[in-house]
């Protein structure tokens, strides 16, 4: 996997991403990439609930990472992803339009540093003279580097390998890695053969936090807007039913048996999965702390503090003076 280069390399490139929108909002139709991360809304991806309330022909589309949907974004393919706010920063670092409407979800345990058993890594001191990998500008790709840099090391003390999750898996089940920084279903896949050694929360906590969100093209959030809300709501009821009622995302519920037709794995790897989550509630995320805010925008800053990050490890050659412009929380629902 190649970092993304050049995400705008032209006009015709943005165009493209209009053009693109404005045909598909005038025939209901749009294009959502999504990731295999253990979420309550993926259950209504796999029922087709997402379709049924929004009212529009919705093409769902698997990718490995926030990086691979960015880019497909930028190529007009994809309207609304799922992403995480690393790639997010790098994306809007080099002038992509799009925004923040939905997060779903917060620096959690669902993301950790799983070292391998034999691989000598016993505490965050052991780490130097290590392989470690995360998905190329991933939230684990970012993390991973700040708990590096955290530890008072470098790239050139910790070999540090970019590459896609089923890669991950692969290399360190040969040997190949010491550890990965990883979601599911590499997560679980993983910690067969080795254990955490720290989680996103645990790097949040140290400074430097990440969460995932839904966003949208600009273009087809301008023409779309009641499709975003309810798009939206879909999403948050189904992370309300996981918070309130979490017996009905047990390894014996049917949504878990869905989750795992739907993704891969086991229910019970799913519903284990599901528990590690930290989801926000509807009312914090329209505030200033998230959503909210314009300039004071929680997430605006996460962005900027991400990117800065990124154009220090040289991941990124720019960072904007101001992220606001890819936040909004007028497309969230009313909460109940």
């Amino acid at each position: 996997m190649k970092l993304m280069k050049n995400l705008l390399a032209s006009v015709v490139g943005g165009l493209m991403v209009v053009t693109s929108s404005l045909a598909l909002a005038a025939d209901n139709k749009v294009v959502v990439a999504y990731q295999t991360d253990a979420l309550p809304f993926q259950v209504g991806i796999a029922n087709g609930d997402f379709a049924k309330t929004t009212g529009y022909q919705i093409d769902f589309r698997k990718f490995n990472s926030g990086a691979d949907i960015f880019a497909a974004i930028a190529s007009g393919d994809v309207q609304v992803g799922y992403v995480g706010s690393s790639p997010y920063a790098a994306a809007t670092s080099r002038g992509l339009d799009v925004k923040a409407f939905y997060i779903t979800s917060i620096s959690g345990i669902d993301e950790a540093l799983v070292v391998r058993n034999g691989s000598g890594i016993n505490s965050l001191a052991d780490l130097k003279g290590k392989k470690l990998a995360a998905a190329p500008v991933s939230t684990d790709h970012y993390q991973l580097l700040a708990l590096i840099k955290s530890q008072g090391l470098t790239e050139k003390d910790v070999q540090v390998f970019a590459i896609p999750q089923p890669e991950i898996v692969a290399a360190y089940n040969r040997g190949d890695l010491d550890g990965g920084f990883v979601w599911d279903p590499a997560l679980t896949e993983l910690k067969k053969n080795g254990k955490v050694l720290v989680t996103s929360k645990d790097v949040a906590d140290k400074g430097a936090p990440t969460f995932s969100a839904w966003v949208a093209t600009g273009a087809f959030a301008k023409t779309n807007p009641e499709f975003l809300k309810k798009f939206a709501a879909v999403t948050d009821k189904y992370a309300q039913s996981f918070v309130t009622n979490k017996a009905a995302w047990g390894p014996d519920s049917d949504n878990a048996k869905t989750l795992a037709k739907f993704l891969g794995g086991t229910p019970q790897d799913q519903a284990a999965a599901l528990l590690n989550l930290s989801l926000l509630p509807l009312p914090v995320q329209s505030t200033e702390a998230w959503l909210g805010g314009g300039e004071n925008s929680g997430i605006a800053k996460i962005l900027k503090n991400t990117a800065l990050f990124l154009k220090e490890q040289k991941k990124i050659s720019e960072v904007l003076p101001s992220y606001a412009a890819y936040v909004s929380p007028v497309y969230l629902p009313a909460h109940k």
